[in-house]
């Protein structure tokens, strides 16, 4: 079966992934397909980075903007919907063009992850959620570990949404997460994929861009719009606004800690993602990486369309 050439740029927040995926785009005719869990969803657009219409310098975007907060986007949902974008591209002439730091939505989507249905428990997840509050992540996490130690060893306390849902579908279908996992790479990919991923030497420079972003953020109105989503009820408990920069803004909202505080919870927070994005994508073998700062823009470009043209995933297979 003739597989369906992608170019896919990953790495880090902040790293300037938007702007090497639509260079890419405009280079060699394509749309851009976000992979971008927290940009799926509608009224987030400044905290989740959604590039604006100069950025996308007319290129197409999918999926930026399409969900509503009040109701939670699984990995399998995404994949649904980034897979038929991703045929319909191709089936227009058009080059897909991946780009987004979440690197279980990016491996799922490229590697053809197929997803078994399973229950959903909303009294589950919350009172679950109500025993992290109490006991911490780090209990939720043990407990995952008793009955399913391969998901929970690569799991981090923070990262409770995928804590829950792991402990949901044990407990509501009777099949471990690893489990699942395991059965949906028996499935060949749709897909000739070469990975482009922006990388930092200099940790620090990350860090500092992030800092600058999220103030350039608040002065764009994070806030306010951190504010609408807070006043939503069906959303202030939710997974979008788990989100880093709603989380630490919804403390503020709620009267649990001053602004300045949030705003450096925030920042915080952002670097340790910034710094797990990077942990989880440097496992890849099959990424060529570009070191940021090591050149202007115009560098980074070419080395990317060297690494694309050297990989020949643009030549079509029958």
């Amino acid at each position: 079966m003739s597989q369906i050439p992608v170019i896919a740029v990953v790495g880090p927040t902040a790293s300037g992934k938007t702007r090497l995926a639509v260079e890419l785009a405009l280079h060699y005719g394509g749309e851009v397909v976000s992979a971008d869990s927290m940009q799926l969803y509608q009224g987030m657009a400044i905290g989740t980075a959604q590039p604006t219409h100069e950025e996308m310098c007319g290129v197409p975007h999918h999926l930026i903007g399409v969900c509503d907060p009040a109701v939670p986007c699984s990995v399998a949902e995404y994949v649904a919907m980034a897979k038929a974008c991703i045929t319909d591209i191709h089936a227009r002439g058009k080059v897909p063009v991946v780009a987004g730091g979440t690197g279980l939505y990016v491996d799922s989507l490229l590697a053809g992850r197929t997803f078994e249905e399973t229950k959903r428990n909303d009294a589950l997840r919350i009172r679950l959620r109500q025993e992290a509050d109490a006991q911490g992540g780090q209990a939720l996490l043990d407990r995952l570990a008793g009955f399913d130690p391969e998901t929970a060893v690569k799991l981090h306390p923070h990262n409770l949404g995928r804590i829950i849902r792991a402990i949901e579908v044990y407990e509501t279908d009777g099949v471990t997460m690893s489990e699942l996992q395991r059965r949906s790479k028996l499935t060949p990919s749709p897909y000739r994929t070469c990975k482009i991923g922006l990388g930092f030497a200099d940790r620090a420079m990350l860090y500092a861009k992030i800092d600058a972003r999220v103030d350039a953020m608040l002065e764009a109105g994070l806030l306010e719009e951190a504010r609408l989503l807070f006043a939503r009820a069906d959303v202030r408990d939710g997974t979008a606004m788990q989100a880093i920069g709603y989380k630490e803004l919804a403390a503020y909202l709620r009267g649990d800690c001053p602004l300045e505080q949030a705003v450096e919870d925030l920042k915080r927070a952002t670097r340790r993602y910034a710094k797990r994005q990077m942990t989880w994508f440097r496992r890849a073998a099959d990424i060529c990486w570009i070191e940021v700062g090591m050149g202007k823009f115009e560098i980074i470009c070419e080395q990317a369309v060297r690494g694309i043209d050297k990989s020949n995933t643009l030549c079509y297979n029958e």
